[in-house]
């Protein structure tokens, strides 16, 4: 009788192939094992690596560890604490419960694992080389489990090959690490990576405490606090500030019912909250947990669980753009400009030389000079002001509010005010004190320095003003019409586009081969600017292709504020800057420019302590 073709495989092979699945990489590893040491309620988590983990991986834990009994079913394949019928999957709470974890990290290594369980006198060996038979012995140990890894794929070269440089495969780790701490604040984490400290997290339950832990002082100072709760979805956790950008995704964490994982309708949803906000290179730090009932989603979606798919993803899309868009947008009468400034990064060790002169302006008696809508100078005022004092600047800045007026610079003398009196600034805080190169206003409060980029503050202003035209955008007629020639590209795209352009406030009247009439143009933009602008406008409509009507308003809107805003270069007195910082605090997202550049900077008393060496040091 010929022999069958098809043989049933030994669990060693078994093991061997779900270990592709399960341990992709050392990575893979710690990410299994410490979210068992999770499961038996640690609350604090070693971890230390060598060579990137394939030399050595170990996970200690203070759990309740296991008893000899527990210990020999867990190296056994589909052992599992965590379920008992495939009803248990619809309700899945535990981070590990397909039972494949240890059975297959132990085939293709040298395993140990050391656990002792309340009560118990001795603790319990488990020694396993390649998947052989394991060895068993008691042994003394401390409450809890530590587990051991070594050599990973030693016995499948083949697999190991593929694996990246040690540097690489650390660096996953610590991105493992980092969000394990940032699902549970309530666990202190330890990661040592070649004997040096690479993650340290409090384990004291404060989300903020765990950010900063993990990402630094600057980070922490750029958070704003997400909450949302909804009908079955509860949001919480933290975003940061528009002007703190990282370069990739990884900065952004999303824990459902305090699983990490990974959800396209949630990056979508943070990306289309900071539409018009952020550069197209930038990524805002976010860390959002999520709670909905768990018979809703499905975790068993993806081999290592790190995907998750939502019974209504739609759902999830909404609540969390609307959590992500209340978080960045100030609420009504809390608002500070302090609280819209990004923070400035840690001074370096070395000093520049002052390459140019700070002019600060003085406040003055307003002229007779005024300012066209758009914050234009129509006409100039020579005649040098008297200087006055900080309550005098205080009271002009106050007082008529409806005209810029510039002038020039000269120094500005502040004095005290009296003893006992009250002193008030604008923008609930910032007094306004001077300009540096023409360019940037220089505001300060009892505590810090800011700087704010002027034209980026008043893009911000003008983009706002003109997106909340709910109809037709204000326009100015014009008493002598400009004929305006364009290749055949263009003129396709203004007949396309005619309604939109009718929209933003452009009156174009096609009269003849590629002409158009230009009737009426928006009241903000210089009529001098108008078609420079169009045609601006047109170059960003051939390169967008296949852009929704929305993205297309919001590029008009953008490069219609930026032409119409005041420039780099131009002098302003501090009624004009106080004006300016008053209307940015009233913006709906003050942080940046519709490009996405920040509009404000913030100089804490510490960051310019450092910067003047005064750390350590008495005043």
């Amino acid at each position: 009788m010929r022999e069958s073709a098809i043989h049933v495989l030994d669990d060693s092979t078994i093991n061997k192939i779900a270990a592709g699945e399960v341990v992709e990489r050392p990575a893979s590893v710690i990410k299994e094992l410490v979210e068992n040491s999770m499961d038996a309620g640690a609350s604090r988590i070693e971890i230390e690596i060598v060579g990137g983990g394939t030399e050595l991986m170990r996970v200690t834990d203070n759990g309740k560890g296991m008893s000899e009994a527990d210990a020999r079913l867990a190296i056994l394949r589909h052992a599992t604490s965590k379920i008992r019928e495939v009803s248990d999957l619809q309700n899945i709470s535990t981070l590990g419960f397909r039972g494949e974890a240890l059975p297959t990290i132990a085939s293709v290594s040298r395993f140990s694992l050391l656990t002792r369980e309340a009560g118990a006198d001795l603790g319990t060996r488990v020694e396993i080389a390649g998947g052989q038979e394991p060895e068993i012995l008691e042994a003394g140990c401390a409450l809890g489990t530590t587990i051991k890894v070594e050599d990973l794929f030693f016995n499948t070269p083949a697999r190991k090959k593929f694996l990246k440089t040690n540097h690489t495969e650390a660096a996953h780790i610590n991105d493992f690490v980092v969000k394990l701490a940032l699902a549970r604040p309530d666990i202190e984490f330890h990661f040592m990576n070649n004997n040096k400290r690479a993650v340290e997290t409090p384990g004291n339950g404060n989300l903020f405490d765990a950010i900063s832990a993990l990402y630094g002082g600057q980070a922490a100072d750029s958070l704003l606090a997400v909450s949302f709760e909804g009908e079955d979805v509860k949001i919480h956790g933290y975003i940061t500030k528009p002007a703190f950008l990282k370069s990739s995704r990884a900065w952004q964490t999303c824990i459902v019912n305090g699983r990490v994982i990974q959800n396209r309708a949630v990056a979508k949803a943070i990306d289309n909250a900071y539409k018009s906000l952020i550069p197209k290179s930038g990524f805002p730090l976010a860390v959002l947990n999520i709670e909905v009932p768990q018979r809703t989603v499905d975790v068993n979606v993806h081999p290592q669980k790190a995907e998750l798919k939502f019974e209504d993803e739609s759902r999830i899309f909404k609540a969390v753009y609307k959590s992500v868009l209340d978080a960045i947008r100030p609420a009504e009468g809390e608002r500070s400009l302090g609280q819209f400034a990004a923070v400035v990064e840690k001074p370096r060790a070395h000093f520049a030389p002052q390459q140019e002169q700070m002019h600060f302006v003085p406040a003055s008696k307003p002229a007779s000079a005024s300012f066209n809508s758009t914050g234009s100078a129509s006409a100039w005022s020579s005649q040098e002001q008297p200087e006055v004092s900080f309550r005098d600047a205080q009271r002009a800045i106050r007082q008529e509010r409806s005209s810029y007026i510039p002038e020039e610079p000269q120094p500005v003398q502040v004095a005290e005010p009296l003893p006992g009196e009250a002193v008030s600034t604008l923008a609930r805080g910032l007094l306004p004190i001077g300009q540096v190169a023409l360019t940037y206003i220089v505001a300060q409060n009892e505590e810090e320095l800011y700087i704010i980029d002027q034209h980026a503050a008043h893009e911000r202003i003008l983009f706002d003003r003109l997106s909340a035209a709910a109809d037709r955008i204000p326009a100015q007629q014009l008493l002598v019409h400009l004929i305006l020639p364009f290749d055949e590209k263009e003129w396709e795209l203004v007949m396309r586009h005619q309604e939109l352009f009718m929209e933003l406030g452009f009156q174009l009247e096609p009269i003849g081969k590629r002409e158009f009439r230009l009737m009426e143009v928006p009241a903000d933009i210089p009529v001098s600017e108008a078609e420079d602008l169009i045609r601006e406008i047109l170059a960003g409509l051939r390169d967008m292709h296949a852009a929704s009507a929305r993205d297309i308003r919001e590029h008009v809107l953008a490069t219609t504020a930026c032409r119409a805003a005041i420039k780099a270069g131009e002098v302003l007195n501090l009624k004009q800057m106080g004006m300016l910082l008053d209307e940015l605090i009233n913006t709906s997202f003050p942080y940046t420019c519709p490009h996405g550049r920040p509009t404000i900077l913030k100089f804490s008393s510490d960051d310019l302590a450092k910067m003047f060496k005064r750390t350590g040091f008495g005043l």
